[in-house]
């Protein structure tokens, strides 16, 4: 695999398509939030240059698909998710993070499950994993209405070094 290209795809309440550096002030709105950045791998973003400085560095991605979630009663970025695959344990990651006036409303796991569809739809993927951190039960509630079961503990790093407690989630799709 290589560099993916990203296409525009939807769901019921929200178009997901391809970030770019002119989103940096709305996706500035969830990176720069304490409250969202404390259960991701980045650090809260200072302001919106490291936040443009991100998105810039998603060119890079390989084996990737990185979407932005513009919700459509309104056309506002809420939030952005990516799904990877994971070529050393042949199965498919997913990550999401989401403004916090937000949460709770399904965005989420709506846009997660599209995520998934589209790699099943276009690589036949068939074996997700995922994971949050412990402080962080919402997001098993979106991994587990997306049709991975738990699996136990696991620790992550930070970008900054930080480990972080987390939980694990996986699904292998035909396997019994």
């Amino acid at each position: 695999m290589s560099r993916f290209i990203i296409p525009t795809i939807e769901t019921e309440r929200l178009i997901l398509r391809p970030l770019t550096v002119e989103d940096a002030g709305e996706a500035f709105e969830w990176t720069g939030d304490e409250r969202v950045s404390k259960y991701m791998i980045y650090t809260t973003h200072s302001d919106i240059s490291v936040t443009k400085t991100w998105l810039e560095s998603t060119a890079d991605l390989e084996n990737e698909y990185l979407w932005g979630f513009v919700r459509k009663s309104d056309g506002k970025l809420i939030g952005s998710g990516s799904i990877r695959y994971r070529t050393d344990e042949e199965r498919w990651s997913f990550g999401y993070n989401i403004r916090y006036d937000c949460w709770n409303q399904g965005y989420t796991t709506e846009a997660t499950l599209r995520m998934m569809d589209y790699v099943r739809e276009k690589h036949g993927a068939k074996r997700f994993v995922a994971e949050h951190a412990v402080g962080n039960p919402a997001s098993g509630r979106v991994m587990e209405k997306c049709g991975l079961h738990c699996v136990g503990e696991c620790e992550y790093t930070r970008l900054d070094g930080t480990p972080v407690k987390g939980i694990e989630y996986e699904l292998n799709e035909g396997e019994e």
